[in-house]
């Protein structure tokens, strides 16, 4: 259960421990800053009653790499071994990631437990269903945004993502969602509609379901919704720099000024015009993703993703031209054969792709603009030697809106976007 809203998460994840065997995990991070968390754990006995344990834990440097290491992965390996429990609901603090905990859950090996031998939690438990709670009168605001998540949210000093980054990262990954509604009175017809049909192309298989003032949420509606998710669903899945990125077939028709665009080219794309194109992205979208291939950087597709104000680029893996045959062996049929649709006997797989959810600005402007990044006649003709002599802002990582770009951070170091699968340990400090 995932939310910007901490009291509505509490509520739905209150709403699905209604039944025995169902456990609900809650970690406040509130206090994550100074070192402190509270974890509370929440079950019904046999007889309905409602029990509560609390505990605080102290941690040796507080962030939310610690949170998942030295807590919610080994507790959700002891809480498998208990035969009361049938069901966990985890309550995510609204600074949490659902894709990372996913993540985490499958890849970070839990180790030094008494009696358990040192393994993913993944292999004790699986995601049966993410639920994103959305607000309808502020959701939009946020995820469109350039606030940071430090100006909202209480998170730690080095902690510089921002809210929309969270909110859409909230709902992309969503099995359903609910959606909060706002006072009659107050209530915008054309934003509700435009938040509508935001959500349905952000999270497209999702069924919805309104909380109203006048028809609070209960346990039965909250099983409704679960039972509602198709078979089909996300359920955890994260998806790959080199899978399709318009996942789940989402409507490519306009609705209330939203619509889905794709940008698509063979060409590479000249480094610093594709900086400068980058501004299309920041303003009247919700949110872009896709593979770049940078004239200065042959080998290596980038990965680039957005959400409101905010914008960052990464390593996306290895271009199958670019691979050895001990690489190409490790690659799936599934993009070796997307690949070879698009092959070229001179640059191989090697391509540009976008999508781009767009709510205000102009699809033609920004098509424009990507279109403008790209290496022109004479430059293509020119050749690799002559692109490797562009200078390139990027280097290997980028983020966006940036003041020098000569100082450049590593802003997704360990996220599941940039396919790296060397070390599947959350960082030590």
């Amino acid at each position: 259960m995932t939310g910007l809203d901490r009291p509505t998460s509490r509520r739905v994840g209150d709403a699905l421990t209604s039944d025995p065997g169902t456990l609900q995990v809650h970690h406040d991070l509130s206090g994550v800053g100074d070192g402190r968390v509270v974890r509370t754990l929440t079950w019904r006995e046999s007889d309905g009653r409602r029990r509560e344990g609390v505990t605080v834990i102290e941690l040796a440097h507080g962030c939310v790499s610690c949170t998942l290491r030295e807590d919610l992965l080994p507790l959700l390996r002891r809480l498998h071994r208990r035969r009361s429990v049938r069901r966990i609901v985890l309550t995510l603090d609204p600074i949490l990631e659902p894709e990372r905990i996913a993540w985490s859950i499958e890849h970070v090996v839990v180790d030094d437990q008494p009696g358990i031998p040192g393994a993913p939690a993944g292999l004790d438990v699986r995601v049966e269903s993410t639920i994103a709670a959305v607000a309808e009168d502020v959701w939009l605001h946020h995820a469109t945004g350039d606030l940071g998540l430090c100006e909202v949210l209480p998170v730690p000093p080095d902690d510089e993502r921002t809210l929309a980054q969270v909110a859409v990262g909230q709902v992309g990954i969503a099995d359903a969602l609910i959606v909060v509604g706002c006072d009659p009175a107050v209530r915008d017809a054309w934003e509700s509609a435009r938040l509508m049909a935001v959500l349905k192309r952000l999270a497209p298989k999702a069924p919805m379901m309104f909380e109203l003032p006048e028809r609070p949420l209960t346990p039965l509606l909250v099983q409704q919704l679960v039972a509602a998710i198709p078979p089909s669903s996300r359920r955890g899945r994260i998806d790959g720099p080199h899978d399709p990125l318009l996942v789940d077939q989402p409507s490519l028709d306009p609705d209330c000024g939203v619509t889905w665009m794709e940008f698509h080219t063979d060409r590479p794309l000249h480094p610093g015009r594709l900086h400068d194109a980058i501004d299309s992205l920041l303003d009247g979208v919700v949110c872009a993703r896709g593979r770049l291939w940078v004239a200065t950087q042959p080998d290596e597709a980038l990965w680039l993703e957005s959400a409101g104000g905010g914008l960052r680029v990464a390593p996306g893996g290895r271009w199958l031209a670019a691979m050895d045959d001990d690489e190409l062996a490790l690659v799936g049929p599934e993009r070796r054969a997307l690949g070879a649709l698009r092959w070229d006997d001179t640059f191989g797989d090697r391509h540009s792709s976008l999508v781009v959810l767009v709510h205000r600005g102009d699809p033609d402007d920004i098509d424009a603009a990507l279109r403008h990044a790209c290496v022109n006649d004479v430059e293509f003709a020119a050749g690799q030697q002559f692109w490797n002599t562009f200078d390139d802002p990027f280097g290997r990582f980028h983020a966006d809106p940036c003041e020098d770009v000569d100082d450049i951070e590593v802003p997704m170091a360990g996220s599941p976007a940039t396919g790296d699968s060397s070390d599947h340990r959350l960082d030590d400090h």
